[in-house]
């Protein structure tokens, strides 16, 4: 039994060690996760920017290959659209069979 003149002590013991198991077992991998979210999310970023410039760029081309006319802009838009939902498409059932594998999206 303890001596109640510890007692401050214990309790001043416990507290720092309840801190220190807080710290270290949730702060510190918040942290780490914090650190990895924001590279996904800049990462995420960037790529959906150069799809934009990419289909942009498609549609670009269309349009200077194409004649001039109005229905020849609705066709380039209408390719532009066509591939872009595609692409996506694909990337999309990449991804989806790769959950069902329980791997990571990526090459086999």
């Amino acid at each position: 039994m303890s001596n109640p003149r510890e007692i401050p002590q214990i309790a001043t013991e416990l507290y720092d060690m309840s801190r220190e198991y807080l710290r270290q077992e949730t702060l510190e991998p918040a942290k780490k996760l914090g650190k990895q979210a924001g590279m996904g999310i800049g990462g995420s970023m960037v790529m959906a920017t150069g799809v934009f410039l990419l289909v942009l760029g498609l549609y670009s081309g269309l349009r200077m290959w194409l004649p001039e006319g109005e229905w020849w802009v609705v066709l380039a838009r209408a390719i532009t659209a066509a591939s872009a939902l595609v692409v996506a498409g694909v990337i999309g059932w990449r991804i989806q069979a790769a959950l069902e594998r329980g791997g990571e999206a990526g090459p086999e």
